[in-house]
């Protein structure tokens, strides 16, 4: 697991991962911004513009409060959900990212389709719910396991990473029911490489990296598992 990790960032400078990259990281920030403005739309819709209060008179600056209690809200959210969701964003690309690792890794396989666009949206929409949901239960969550809440992100995105990028990977060679099928026999290995690849994501700035080392990674090992 850990020679996947480290071919998959020896090739970090590949300009197409670069590309997979920008693309990812443009998508979530344009899905997070328009969130954004779409939750203070609505939020506005029902805060007023003035109220009248005992004792306070007339007040017309609770529309503004509002309006900077979303931001900050969006902005805390956004913290919690950016790499999930640049995960999310990345797997539309992944051919990009696995094309790359195979034609420098494992020259001479035979070339395959690639995915139909209407399964790679499926998948990639799946992923995104999957993740928002997870991680906003685990954030419930935080406030009650204390100390232990790192490992709770690390399990919970662990899971995760492995078990979408994984199949991700292994479908574009096994096909949906065959990708499932190698997933679910090396379900254990799986979920520790993604857990080990999760303890970065509580990292910034690094974190933006991992969906695409991730990609990566779990290209060379459905390769390494198919191999046997």
């Amino acid at each position: 697991m850990l020679g996947d990790f480290s071919k998959a960032l020896g090739q970090l400078t590949d300009p197409r991962f670069r590309r997979v990259l920008l693309m990812g990281l443009g998508l979530t920030i344009a899905l997070l911004a328009g969130a954004t403005i779409v939750f203070g739309w609505v939020v506005g819709l029902f805060v007023p513009d003035a109220v009248s209060l005992p004792f306070f008179g007339e007040v017309t600056w609770l529309d503004s409060v509002a309006s900077w209690a979303t931001v900050l809200l969006m902005l805390v959210l956004s913290v919690v959900l950016m790499v999930p969701v640049a995960a999310a964003f990345t797997g539309i690309f992944l051919d990009d990212v696995a094309e790359a690792v195979e034609d420098r890794h494992y020259p001479g396989r035979e070339p395959v389709g690639h995915i139909p666009l209407t399964d790679t949206l499926r998948d990639s929409v799946s992923l995104i719910a999957v993740t928002v949901g997870v991680n906003l239960v685990a954030l419930v969550l935080f406030f009650f396991v204390g100390p232990l809440a790192p490992v709770l992100f690390w399990v919970v995105n662990g899971y995760l990473l492995g078990r979408e990028f994984f199949q991700m990977a292994a479908m574009r060679r096994e096909g949906r029911e065959g990708a499932t099928r190698l997933r679910r026999r090396h379900a254990g290995q799986i979920w520790f490489a993604g857990t080990l690849m999760a303890v970065p994501l509580s990292v910034p700035v690094v974190n933006l990296l991992m969906p695409i080392l991730g990609a990566a990674t779990f290209t060379h090992m459905y390769h390494r598992l198919a191999a046997r």
